[in-house]
């Protein structure tokens, strides 16, 4: 299903602020070599991820799920001074990328890049986070965000990637595993009183969390 029209979608490109040159580079390179390119974030989703980290100026800033690296660069652009991101990635051949990226970075001091298994990494942190991204696999969201959630700060947000899952979520039966886990997790998120929500329609779906 279509979420979001290529029409509307290009429309968003023109009147969004466009790529620097490594976000550019690294859109292509990852577009032209990797399999799973479409889970790139892309320069819409990206330029929102820095406007939000630019307006918060985090301290500490977690990510679930580093891919290419692409996101990362992104809200690694807002941090405070002292500022550190931290960004997980299970496969170690998306991490070795992404590190390759981040070394072409004009700040790759503040980006420090895990590889394993999210679930075991995120307790050996002992950070409060100001912001959270999660975009790994579906099936694990509510596990993640349970872990995170009492390590952010008052105020401080989580932001969820793909809560739409390319349309699957609206279907009637909701039948596809990784939607299955998607709409739970919404319904997890929208019931819990120690939370904000809203979910913006940007590409497949942003959730948008803050801790009261």
């Amino acid at each position: 299903m279509e979420i979001i029209s290529p029409q509307v979608q290009s429309y968003a490109d023109r009147f969004s602020s466009p790529e620097d040159e490594l976000l550019k580079q690294v859109n292509e390179q990852t577009y032209a070599s990797h399999p799973h390119a479409h889970m790139l974030s892309g320069q819409v989703q990206g330029k929102f991820l820095e406007m939000i980290s630019t307006l918060q100026q985090p301290r500490r800033i977690l990510e679930i799920g580093t891919f290419t690296g692409y996101s990362a660069l992104c809200l690694v652009k807002g941090l405070s001074k002292d500022g550190l991101l931290h960004t997980i990635e299970l496969r170690e051949e998306d991490a070795a990328i992404a590190q390759a990226n981040f070394d072409r970075s004009n700040a790759p001091e503040k980006i420090i890049l895990h590889t394993g298994n999210a679930l075991e990494i995120i307790p050996t942190l002992k950070e409060t986070w100001d912001l959270v991204f999660i975009d790994a696999d579906k099936v694990g969201y509510t596990d993640y965000y349970e872990l995170v959630l009492p390590s952010v700060r008052q105020g401080g947000i989580i932001l969820a990637d793909n809560v739409l899952f390319h349309g699957q979520v609206l279907e009637q039966p909701i039948t596809g595993k990784n939607a299955i886990a998607i709409q739970a997790f919404n319904e997890r998120v929208q019931r819990d009183e120690r939370v904000d929500n809203v979910l913006v329609t940007i590409r497949d779906g942003l959730l948008l969390i803050r801790k009261k």
